[in-house]
């Protein structure tokens, strides 16, 4: 059963760990999870209305899965039953659903069925709760750090709903700890506590979302740290760091912290220095953040620095982006890592970026050319009778795939390739046709 199933009073002994003392005890309590739980989604409607089904909870460590399952059983007229399926076994889960059986055939009543780390479960273990999931006996509630698509049988899974949760916002973290400070009966608030500002947003950023760390440091701190002269116990920004093992990063993620690291990583991958710009994105990392800022930080920079100098970094680039965003942290860190070395490796050429720079000047401050009548489009009836398409060459039925002709009505010139890298090639195949043009 779980630890507060029959007398969630209990949670006042000050025995028991912050994080589990703070559980919410209702839906309003909760912090974060807005697409799931704001004002007329889905899964607030089924639980006010009592009408739940099997559902599946996939998210991070310390987003809520277990208190949301706790609340949910608060918020319903259900018998609630938690175990862990790491410690659990098939003989205690027929014994739960015997006693869920008899339930409803004494009174109708409904039993919510909790299983931490569901992941855990074998494919025989899974098994023995389709029949009555399916049939409404035990309404089941799984929580898994796992992508449950992948760890859990195809049959539970339509068995019941998936729902992701989010790892917590850092101003729901604040929300968190500062109510924790102030809660006289479950928390820290009968203690005199000086908690620095700074202190308590260092624990909100570095803890990832997680509430669990957040709390944990926050009573390790409290409990650990003797009463100043005025008599109460400073929670400081050292021991915030102690706490959880960890330093603060000057690195404020919408100050200049974050705006001059980020352009020093950006300057040192331009630079051709891998190991400072490694150096400035395990800063950035370390200190929380985003993995998707720092891969479309390099994804610009392969097309605007690299260029066509090696076309290769881009799409290296683009693949650490796609994976970052797959795998999540911490391992997101080695293809990024990856990209940056590569990238600040390669040769440079902003030529394509100083070209579209260019054409985008000209459009904003001259007149803007038509199109040809020989390149309009002809997919139309009546496009032949207005003369669209008229005289145009087909570069394919021309040796080399080549032929000379007008693609605007006045000459322009924006790209200018480099001698470097593959642009090289580039540039040596275009002063060939440039050539030929200026010949014509």
């Amino acid at each position: 059963m779980d630890l507060f199933a029959n007398n969630p009073v209990s949670r006042e002994d000050k025995n028991i760990p912050l994080p589990v003392r703070m559980r919410p005890d209702s839906l309003e309590e909760i912090s974060g999870q807005e697409h799931l739980l704001g004002e007329g989604k889905l899964l607030r409607r089924a639980i006010e209305a009592d009408r739940l089904s099997s559902l599946i909870l996939f998210g991070p460590p310390g987003c809520g899965k277990t208190s949301l399952a706790w609340c949910i059983a608060r918020a319903t007229r259900a018998s609630y039953t938690a175990i862990n399926a790491t410690t659990s076994n098939v003989e205690e889960l027929r014994r739960i659903i015997s006693g869920a059986k008899l339930k409803r055939k004494e009174d109708g009543g409904k039993t919510i069925l909790f299983i931490d780390e569901i992941h855990r479960f074998n494919k025989a273990q899974q098994d023995i709760l389709l029949p009555d999931v399916e049939s409404g006996v035990l309404i089941l509630i799984g929580a898994t750090v796992h992508n449950p698509y992948f760890s859990l049988t195809s049959a539970l899974l339509s068995r019941s709903i998936v729902c992701e949760l989010k790892a917590l916002q850092i101003t729901d973290l604040l929300n968190i700890i500062n109510r924790a400070l102030a809660d006289k009966d479950r928390g820290l608030g009968e203690l005199k506590i000086k908690a620095d500002k700074k202190a308590i947003n260092f624990l909100a950023k570095i803890c990832e979302g997680d509430a669990r760390r957040a709390l944990a440091a926050l009573e390790l701190g409290v409990l650990t740290t003797p009463p100043g002269e005025d008599g109460r116990i400073p929670f400081s920004l050292d021991i915030a760091q102690e706490s959880i093992q960890k330093k603060a990063v000057v690195y404020d993620h919408d100050e200049d912290g974050h705006y001059d690291t980020a352009s020093a990583f950006i300057k040192s991958m331009r630079g051709s220095d891998p190991d400072a710009a490694i150096y400035w994105m395990a800063k950035m990392l370390y200190a929380g953040e985003d993995p998707r800022f720092i891969a479309r930080r390099i994804c610009i920079l392969a097309a605007e620095d690299v260029g066509n100098a090696d076309p290769l970094a881009l799409v290296l680039a683009n693949a650490a982006l796609q994976i970052s965003e797959f795998v999540g942290m911490p391992e997101a860190r080695i293809p990024l890592a990856q990209a940056v070395v590569y990238v600040s490796c390669a040769p440079k050429s902003n030529a394509s970026y100083l070209a579209i720079e260019k054409a985008t000047c000209d459009i904003k401050e001259k007149r803007v050319q038509e199109v040809p009548d020989d390149l309009k489009d002809t997919s139309y009836s009546g496009a032949e009778k207005l003369g669209h398409g008229k005289g145009y060459k087909y570069a394919h039925d021309y040796p080399g795939h080549f032929v000379r002709q007008k693609y605007t009505r006045k000459k322009v010139l924006y790209y200018e390739p480099t001698d470097i890298g593959h642009e090289a090639k580039i540039k040596e195949r275009l002063d060939k046709i440039r050539k030929k043009d200026s010949l014509k």
